[in-house]
């Protein structure tokens, strides 16, 4: 029987030409991926894309728009207040021997009055480190009811009572003593030394970090 399989094979071999073929090559898709997988585990580091660098920081905000010694507008202004509001003086005091920050704004600006709580945390700020500085707002609205009916909206302790210049001759003069040229760019603000000029001109809403920047103006207390 030994002798019948040895001879089946043989015959077997013959039939295929004396020789056994080996299986060809698998050459479907999950070879093809695992031969990638295989070539990116060797290869080096070095051909590795380095990462982008990170973007440089951005350059502090230039806070004053205009630095010109200009003496500080002189005459009474008009004010506006709530009931029940402290009246304010017939005009602002400059070159009394303290600083002004003067506010111009207006009830139908936004940033205006966002902004307007900190303006006033700004103050008590400065004032607890030893700046004597007074803040003046300065409302440039054309109506007067309008203007009214914001100061009544606000609550005890927010601006209830302001300055005001409506539109004609006197609030040109006023606001261009300062440098202003355009009263429906709001809000502007004029920082006047104790000697009752110009310091620095702030065009646009002032941010909660430009509080040391103020600060060093006026030379404030660290």
């Amino acid at each position: 029987m030994l002798a019948a399989c040895v001879c089946s094979l043989a015959l077997a071999a013959c039939e295929n030409g004396g020789t056994v073929k080996p299986e060809p090559p698998v050459t479907g898709r999950s070879n093809a991926v695992t031969a990638g997988s295989n070539a990116a585990a060797t290869t080096p580091a070095s051909a590795t894309p380095s990462a982008k660098p990170s973007a440089a920081p951005a350059a502090p905000r230039k806070l004053c728009a205009d630095t010109t010694a200009r003496q500080a507008p002189k005459g009474a202004l008009k004010t506006a207040a709530a009931p029940g509001a402290t009246a304010l003086p017939a005009s602002i005091s400059f070159g009394v021997g303290k600083w002004v920050w003067v506010n111009l704004w207006a009830a139908w600006c936004g940033p205006c009055k966002e902004e307007m709580p900190r303006l006033q945390n700004f103050q008590s700020r400065l004032r607890n480190a030893g700046v004597m500085i007074d803040l003046a707002f300065v409302s440039l609205d054309d109506d007067e009811r309008q203007l009214s009916r914001f100061l009544e909206a606000q609550p005890e302790a927010g601006v209830r009572a302001s300055y005001w210049l409506p539109e004609g001759g006197g609030r040109d003069t006023w606001i261009g003593t300062l440098g202003v040229k355009d009263a429906g760019n709001l809000p502007v603000h004029a920082l006047i030394a104790p000697s009752g000029q110009l310091a620095c001109l702030i065009q646009g809403a002032v941010e909660e970090t430009d509080y040391q920047a103020i600060a060093d103006i006026v030379s404030a207390k660290r």
